[in-house]
């Protein structure tokens, strides 16, 4: 008996205690019942307000941040969950191989979207890498954890075929309940000859919530785009389109991982 009791008194304070957040207290009851058949979003324009952020107190703040040092006059954001395989744990081990994904910014090359003025898909990337710096810009190797970094910073050259070839700013944050990570424009982005959003205009953020049986899936681009005649509503459009796309990469990189 005293040998029960010990192992049980070892694994209480061994073993690390998860507490992941329910889905209706990030979402709320009635966007938490959409999620159960498909994604969800919402686009606003002008003066936007965040319609769909989860209730993650760092989210709350580092979004909150962005709004504001942005000014943004338009915002596309989209809910996703993803249900994890039943013996899955939200644990150091599976965050730090998540992080992994979320870093590999090279397999990024060729994936592709759906172009709604082509009606077609089309490839989002032809190419993605990990630099060393903006003005160099020397290839380097997607960068590997072994345990997992509070935060993270690299830079990317990315060939966007709608939008150019770009240099982009990633910021990694890791915290208990979640991982994320802000994709800003260094470069200026332009459509075809005309200019769509300035450099530093553009923050793109990708945030991963454990809720239990799922990880919520968090897209959100936010852009004070150039004031043309038909550029808001494209850009919206593209904005979702591509945020499905790095859903489904991030997706195909944690099916490896579970």
């Amino acid at each position: 008996m005293k040998r029960i009791i010990a192992v049980f008194l070892i694994f209480i304070f061994v073993t690390p205690c998860v507490f992941s957040i329910p889905l209706e207290e990030l979402t709320g009851a009635e966007n938490a019942n959409r999620l159960q058949s498909g994604s969800v979003s919402e686009t606003q324009v002008g003066k936007p307000a965040l319609k769909l952020l989860p209730a993650l107190p760092e989210l709350k703040q580092l979004t909150a941040s962005s709004m504001t040092s942005l000014e943004p006059t338009i915002t596309v954001e989209t809910l996703y969950l993803y249900k994890k395989p039943v013996s899955a744990s939200w644990n150091n081990t599976l965050r730090t191989a998540l992080f992994n994904k979320m870093t590999a910014i090279s397999t990024l090359t060729g994936i592709e979207y759906f172009s709604a003025s082509r009606n077609a898909m089309r490839t989002f990337y032809e190419y993605s890498s990990v630099i060393d710096s903006p003005s160099s810009k020397k290839p380097l190797s997607d960068p590997v954890f072994e345990q997992l970094p509070a935060q993270y910073t690299l830079y990317a050259r990315q060939k966007d075929l709608t939008f150019g070839d770009n240099i982009y700013l990633y910021e990694y944050t890791a915290v208990k309940d979640a991982l994320f990570f802000i994709q800003e424009n260094m470069t200026s982005l332009s459509y075809g000859i005309i200019p769509a959003v300035g450099k530093n205009k553009l923050k793109s953020v990708l945030a991963v919530i454990d809720c239990g049986d799922s990880l919520l899936i968090y897209a959100v681009s936010l852009a004070k785009a150039a004031s043309v005649p038909g550029m808001t509503d494209r850009i919206g459009n593209s904005f979702r389109n591509r945020a499905d796309a790095v859903y489904k990469w991030f997706i195909s990189g944690a099916d490896k991982v579970f």
